[in-house]
């Protein structure tokens, strides 16, 4: 979607009483180049960095370093899911979620407490790809539940 709509959009809803914005990259395709192009262009825009959230997919491995982006940007709300788990129906080359486990072990590393149990979350996405069936996309998952075993 155009730069110029997305920003017109969101101010249009702030304008209808909206308190918060979740600016989505459903299908993955977005760098940090875009995600500060865009978090630039909404605060140009008078559109609050406290009322945005984000949600990205890791079709291109992006995921990680686009919430980087939009932290430092000043957004404190992310969408994240166990394990990376999620997907795109009308999307079929689109992956998961940003993996909560990738998630958390970044802010650790930026001295942020998430108050999340690490270890505990890996144990439940291990726990999760089992019964799926299938392998968690989370390197963090990978790495710890491989150091455990």
């Amino acid at each position: 979607v155009p730069l110029p709509q997305v920003v017109r959009v969101c101010r249009a809803l702030l304008d209808m009483g909206c308190d918060e914005l979740s600016l989505g990259d459903t299908i993955g395709v977005a760098t940090p180049g875009h995600v500060t192009a865009l978090l630039t262009a909404l605060a140009e825009a008078g559109v609050p960095v406290s009322a945005l959230g984000v949600h990205f997919h890791d079709t291109y491995g992006q995921a990680l370093s686009n919430t980087l982006a939009a932290l430092r940007q000043g957004v404190t709300t992310v969408d994240a899911s166990a394990g990376g788990l999620g997907g795109c129906p009308y999307a079929k080359s689109a992956t998961g979620n940003l993996a909560t486990e990738d998630l958390v072990w970044m802010l650790r590393g930026l001295g942020i407490d998430t108050g999340v149990d690490l270890g505990r979350l890996v144990a439940t996405s291990v726990w999760m790809a089992a019964h799926l069936g299938r392998p968690s996309p989370s390197r963090t998952v990978r790495a710890l539940s491989h150091q455990e075993s």
